[in-house]
């Protein structure tokens, strides 16, 4: 809350006391923003009061409107419309907020604090590329990380990399095949790229064998024996297809000889694993320098699969677990509204949840953090409540302070993308075609002609990107998408483009100034209605990032600098700047500019776009 958010609140209270003899000091004042319909720029809502004042709501916003008026200087007028008190600040306080606080270089950051944050995102497979999915967790995780850190926390960003397993053994026995000996360097492919087309060349191997197995007379024995809700052929067949990789596959049978051989240790598998998965970091580590994103610490599965089995002995020691007869250990949340959950098989093996265990634990070792963030799709929901309860059951220091940053899934015009099969929009492809429709786009415009091809190259990779990131930002994390690639890179309308073009606005009217004097600014007085709403937005910049953070979303953040941007462009049509009729308007003026493009740059920085001085 903002300190005349406050003072209003205050003076409410004070108000009620006043006109009506009413101790409000618990009563919750609802205040908002004044709807753009009518004057002002805070709304106290007086319908909860009418039980308090036992007036009706009209009459009471009309008495506390004159009160706050002659109360509190920051009040120039008022308006009620029915239960809504609309408040109008003075000119001079918007005046005075500008020149002194809307200038400072860290203007909407918090103070830092005391307290360490770690957010996970990313943790990709290493049989296959990053894609469309991988860059909402990515987009979405590296800006909570820039939204926390904005808020003062101290931020560490890790990733689990899921580097072993049946998946990574079958682009392994992929390339071993059917490879022959070609290396990523030689095919003139991206080395990720290069391992995850083995990864659907497996696929489709393996439904070859599939299709002409079924064909046989043991498939035929199968049909008739197991077959016993009369499905169509190809519909059983579709069904029993894990069935068959597990029991009749030869390349089934083989890519698990391969991981038990990984589990093993066997020196020419694990060279082999080491080989491939190195191929897949060099290429991922090319993807996350082209979004833009760093972390501090990456974590293995390969490393921590095992960990947790010491916490799974403690936590039975405590009585949070119970061992069955067949030696399989379990904790009971069904008090929680949960279920049973096994944390460790019979043969002592572990499971994802004892992964995890044990993961958390590491990393509060590693970093002594009281919060953990973990960017997750919303498919694993149930998981996180289950592991968060658990720890809190196993008294983890930590564990009040977990959160699992849930997203919805993104989804193709045509369906669901699977990666097996090769139906995926890949993240580099994607970012290749928001770039280049940007410079499609820039061959309309004679603005950057006077710039070298290198100059204007940058610019448009900042307008591409931004047009790919704003698209995935701006909608709010639990809301699933269907991502359509053609309307990603429209770059009109409620795009990153857009809101660039307002920056570069910005920049563009002090470059064409020079090098003015803007002492002259406090001389203006009488703003302009645009002016006002420019200025007021800039005022619940902090506000709003710390809300923002506080709920672990980013979309706010987005249409936030949308809205700023739409009423910058605003500004601009409806006044003039440098030409402003008196050198207090312009010098004023520009320093609005000034204020609206620097809140512009921290805005989308936090989001991870780059502002060109230049479209």
């Amino acid at each position: 809350m903002t300190a005349l958010q406050d003072l209003i609140e205050s003076g409410v209270r004070k108000g009620l006391q006043q006109c009506y003899g009413v101790d409000a000091a618990g009563q919750e004042i609802t205040l908002q923003s004044t709807r753009k319909e009518f004057a002002g720029e805070y709304t106290v809502v007086t319908f909860p009061l009418t039980r308090l004042a036992r007036k009706k709501p009209e009459e009471i916003g009309q008495d506390l409107g004159i009160f706050l008026k002659d109360e509190l200087e920051e009040v120039k007028e008022f308006n009620v419309i029915k239960g809504f008190l609309n408040l109008v600040i003075e000119d001079a306080y918007w005046a005075r907020f500008l020149l002194q606080e809307a200038g400072e270089s860290d203007f909407g950051r918090s103070p830092a604090r005391d307290e360490r944050v770690v957010v996970e995102f990313a943790s990709p497979n290493t049989n296959k590329p990053l894609h469309l999915g991988h860059i909402r967790n990515i987009l979405l995780g590296w800006a909570t990380s820039q939204l926390l850190d904005a808020a003062g926390f101290d931020v560490k960003t890790v990733q689990i990399v899921n580097d072993r397993g049946i998946a990574i053994c079958k682009s392994m026995l992929s390339w071993q095949r059917f490879g022959e000996g070609a290396t990523p360097k030689s095919a003139g492919v991206k080395p990720d790229h290069f391992v995850g087309e083995h990864y659907v060349m497996f696929e489709t191997r393996f439904q070859e064998e599939y299709r002409q197995w079924q064909q046989s007379e043991d498939a035929q024995q199968v049909l008739q024996a197991k077959n016993k809700k009369d499905l169509p052929e190809k519909e059983f067949w579709k069904g029993y297809k894990n069935t068959y990789f597990n029991n009749f596959s030869d390349l089934g049978a083989a890519a698990k000889e391969m991981l038990l051989k990984w589990e093993q240790g066997d020196p020419e598998t694990v060279a082999l694993w080491n080989k491939m998965n190195g191929w897949v970091y060099e290429g991922f580590d090319e993807t996350y320098e082209r979004l833009g994103v760093r972390f501090d610490k990456l974590y293995y599965e390969s490393q921590t699969y095992l960990l947790g089995k010491d916490m799974v002995e403690s936590g039975l020691e405590k009585g949070v677990f119970y061992r069955k007869e067949d030696g399989s250990v379990f904790v009971d949340l069904t008090d929680a509204k949960l279920d049973e959950k096994a944390i460790l098989r019979a043969d002592g093996t572990s499971l994802y949840i004892t992964q995890d265990l044990g993961t958390a634990r590491l990393r509060y070792d590693d970093f002594g953090a009281t919060r953990m963030v973990y960017t997750v799709a919303d498919e694993q929901n149930y998981h996180f409540q289950v592991l968060f309860e658990i720890l809190k059951r196993l008294g983890e220091p930590y564990a009040d302070g977990l959160f699992h940053l849930s997203y919805g899934m993104v989804d193709l015009p045509t369906g669901r993308m699977k990666s097996r099969e090769g139906t995926v929009v890949d993240a580099d492809d994607l970012m290749d075609e928001v770039i280049q429709e940007a410079y499609q786009s820039s061959l309309e415009r004679e603005s950057t002609s006077d710039l070298s091809e290198e100059e204007r190259r940058e610019i448009i990779r900042k307008i591409g990107m931004a047009a790919l990131k704003f698209q995935i930002i701006k909608v709010g994390p639990q809301k699933r998408m269907v991502f359509d690639p053609k309307e990603s890179v429209d770059l009109q309308g409620q795009t990153g483009p857009y809101v660039q073009n307002a920056f570069v606005r910005t920049r563009a009217v002090w470059r064409k100034a020079g090098s003015p004097d803007l002492a002259a600014a406090s001389e203006y007085t009488t703003l302009e209605p645009t002016e006002r709403e420019l200025i007021s937005q800039l005022y619940a910049y902090p506000t709003l990032l710390r809300d923002a953070a506080e709920n672990y979303d980013p979309s706010l953040v987005a249409m936030y600098c949308y809205e700023l941007a739409k009423n910058l462009h605003k500004f601009w049509h409806d006044v003039s700047i440098l030409n402003a009729g008196s050198e207090a308007a312009t010098a004023f003026r520009l320093r609005l500019c000034q204020s609206v493009g620097n809140v512009l740059e921290s805005g989308m920085g936090i989001l991870g776009i780059e502002m060109p001085e230049r479209m």
